[in-house]
């Protein structure tokens, strides 16, 4: 068993027990002050949404504290995903999946501090959504580097990139006509989900399954986020040109 991936059973360990410390005590809370408008659906659901926010608390009111504010964050997300790129395209597909899951933590703390630091407006808003492409394309063009030699696996990363662009442009011309739309079952947070523990955890079964290579999870992985967010995009298409029939 590699360290990164005692780690990763670790960190799990402690998330699992710390739900029901949430439940009892940090559930009944009333509403999330600092729960954003714009936030859309989460395929695993309120509850751990909830929780993983109650979680990086502390984390939120030393960064106000210490002051830093909702740029460092941005900065530090874009940094993680071009990192998370280098790490996939040099064949450190474990250390890219902890870049693009530590990159999802600085992408939740970012819209948090602002608004904890009461410092949310509109141009906070334009660039952490400007700045999250940065970094999505910089993790797909490393995954599309690692894949090269297969023009299955290349195929399905250069389409997950362009799936998850075509995800947040479809979002952002429905607003920009007055309809918001924020439907569907691969958005960011799934796919840093999917790209980074596919990451994590392709070393394993790629030794175990797999031919000696890499992609024996990862692929199959990319391939979900591929056919996801495509399809994803395609149903907000469809359900914002209705909208402004």
């Amino acid at each position: 068993m590699t360290t990164g991936l005692q780690v990763l059973l670790a960190v799990l360990g402690m998330a699992v027990l710390s739900m029901p410390v949430y439940a009892l005590w940090g559930a009944n809370r009333g509403s999330d002050p600092l729960a954003s408008d714009a936030q859309g659906t989460f395929v695993l659901g309120h509850f751990v949404r909830s929780w993983f926010y109650w979680v990086v608390g502390p984390v939120v009111r030393f960064s106000v504290t210490a002051g830093l504010g909702p740029t460092f964050y941005n900065l530090l997300g874009v940094a993680l995903g071009i990192g998370a790129g280098v790490a996939f395209a040099l064949g450190h597909v474990e250390l890219g999946g902890w870049s693009v899951l530590l990159g999802g933590v600085a992408d939740v703390l970012d819209g948090r501090v602002a608004r904890s630091m009461a410092v949310a407006d509109r141009r906070g808003a334009f660039l952490d959504s400007t700045l999250d492409r940065f970094a999505e394309v910089g993790t797909f063009v490393g995954l599309a580097v690692l894949f090269r030699t297969s023009a299955l696996s290349l195929t399905l990363a250069a389409t997950a990139m362009g799936g998850a662009l075509l995800v947040s442009y479809t979002r952002a011309r429905g607003e920009s006509q007055g309809v918001v739309c924020k439907l569907g079952v691969m958005q960011r947070a799934e796919r840093l989900l999917l790209v980074g523990f596919g990451g994590l955890l392709d070393p394993m079964v790629s030794g175990q399954w797999g031919a000696g290579g890499v992609g024996t999870l990862l692929v199959p992985l990319l391939g979900l986020v591929a056919v996801g967010t495509v399809g994803t995009a395609i149903f907000r298409t469809v359900w914002i040109a209705r909208a402004l029939r």
